[in-house]
């Protein structure tokens, strides 16, 4: 039989037992391994395999889907079970179908609010925070704030980094194991490797660049610095990322450039969730076809 093991995401399976299905229906814990085994995502999907236990594999329904996806999580909103629920025990049923252990079906999303998006960090906010850090002398602080603000690096990877991984003569950053499972070139600007010049000193090659350990830390000091600035906190994804595909596209980076150069697979994810749009956006697009339309004359 095959098997796997969701918690270690290991799996197992006996070559001579791949048929195995042929003569009785394929369980939804069956289909769920055998999409294990084919490279499938385990997260989220220990609960949804308790469940459905021995259930048939076709003999689940849109319905059933919903259902479970209700009762698993019985008071998170229609936005956690959409994507912890209802999107891994779509893509089992889908490996199924392909499969051919059940028909085809489609299970409709949770109604979920669009959620309130994170104000990016504007320049201002950037300069007066690390003219605050760099007063109660943090400087490793305002180093890691704007290297996440200005190359779109996660918390987990300005954390991670270590000097061996920089090269301040060509000004990079090179980002080990991303959260896209591959390696990810950063570019550093002038501003950020003076600052990284500065902080090296005598560090060895191995040492963390920013000192930090944890990105808990980090989140607890820029709210401190925040407060001492007199300016809203923002925490490390939004004075990070979201503030890199704003400010990209602001400048006149096409969409396909900032992906690019931020590390992101999808368009549809940068637009949607990282890039926001300017106050007045009306205003600034009728000014430019204005523009536009007096340099035709």
């Amino acid at each position: 039989m095959a098997y796997a093991d969701v918690s270690s995401n290991r799996y197992v399976i006996n070559n001579d037992d791949r048929n195995s299905h042929a003569g009785a229906p394929v369980t939804f814990g069956q289909a769920a391994e055998s999409y294990l085994a084919s490279g499938g995502e385990a997260r989220y999907l220990t609960p949804i395999l308790t469940y459905f236990e021995g259930r048939p594999l076709a003999s689940i329904y849109p319905f059933d889907i919903r259902s479970m996806a209700e009762a698993v999580y019985p008071a998170h909103s229609n936005a956690t079970r959409n994507r912890q629920a209802i999107t891994p025990a779509r893509a089992v049923l889908m490996h199924g179908y392909e499969r051919g252990w059940c028909p085809l079906i489609r299970v409709k999303r949770f109604r979920a609010e669009r959620p309130n998006r994170p104000k990016p960090a504007s320049p201002v906010w950037l300069h007066t925070f690390a003219r605050q850090a760099d007063k109660d002398e943090l400087q490793h602080l305002s180093a890691i704030v704007l290297f996440m603000a200005q190359t779109g690096a996660r918390i987990s990877e300005a954390v991670a980094l270590c000097w061996s991984e920089v090269d301040l003569t060509a000004r990079t950053a090179l980002l080990l194991k991303t959260k896209t499972s591959t390696n990810s070139m950063r570019y550093l600007t002038d501003e950020l490797a003076g600052r990284l010049r500065d902080l090296r000193g005598t560090a060895r090659a191995q040492e963390r660049v920013f000192r930090y350990t944890s990105r808990h830390s980090v989140n607890e000091r820029i709210r401190a610095i925040c407060e001492r600035a007199g300016i809203p906190h923002k925490p490390p994804h939004t004075c990070g990322r979201h503030t890199f595909a704003t400010r990209a596209i602001e400048l006149g980076m096409d969409v396909r450039t900032a992906m690019a150069a931020g590390d992101w697979r999808s368009s549809s994810v940068l637009l949607e969730t990282y890039v926001h749009p300017r106050a007045n956006a009306g205003r600034i697009v009728a000014d430019r076809f204005a523009l536009d339309a007096l340099c035709e004359i």
